[in-house]
């Protein structure tokens, strides 16, 4: 497991050959239980590194299709699965989260519209550190972009979400669940990427 920008947040990775790109999960170490986002599948090396990291109380999941290892991780350390409220169809949960409310302090959601799946969640954290699912990613360094339009189900909405996250103003850093991490001027990169459906 890799520390990432802060000395409270840690991340492990995946390559996905079909896509050329890494999918990532995220873990935020707090002394009241360590939240995790979008948990892969976990080697026996970051197993272990996150169990020295302290228990895990919430694991947030942004999209359906970012599922992934939740349930084995809740099963294995007993935390809550929280999920996107417009996937209650698709996604088993203890409970649900919608746009504006606050996962544990200083970690908020935005939903996202337009995505391949309904409601797709970003999360703010302290304002400064923007995670997301599918929406937004990175397929080269330095760079993001939007899900490719085949995938989009309404581009015009993807767009608007796109620009609600450009309009935050302190974002430093952007964690996508797919791609490569931004770590600096998030914000810019952000409404780069916005400018590009002026």
């Amino acid at each position: 497991m890799k520390r990432l920008h802060r000395d409270d947040i840690y991340g492990w990775s995946l390559f996905d050959e079909h896509l050329n790109i890494d999918f990532h999960s995220v873990v935020w170490v707090r002394p009241d239980g360590n939240v995790v986002i979008d948990p892969l599948p976990l080697s026996e090396h970051d197993r272990a590194h996150l169990e020295q990291l302290g228990s895990v109380s919430t694991i947030v999941i942004t999209n359906s299709d970012h599922a992934r290892a939740s349930k084995p991780l809740a099963k294995a350390t007993g935390a809550r699965i929280l999920g996107p409220a417009d996937e209650r169809v698709e996604l088993e949960c203890d409970a649900w989260l919608n746009d504006g409310d606050e996962v544990v302090p200083g970690l908020m959601v935005m939903t996202l519209d337009g995505s391949k799946t309904p409601g797709e969640l970003a999360l703010i954290l302290e304002e400064t550190t923007l995670i997301t699912g599918d929406l937004i990613r990175a397929h080269e360094a330095g760079r993001l972009c939007l899900l490719p339009d085949p995938k989009l189900s309404d581009k015009e909405k993807a767009v608007a979400s796109l620009r609600r996250l450009a309009d935050l103003p302190r974002i430093e850093t952007v964690l996508p669940g797919d791609g490569w991490p931004v770590f600096r001027q998030g914000a810019q990169a952000l409404a780069d990427l916005a400018a590009v459906y002026d």
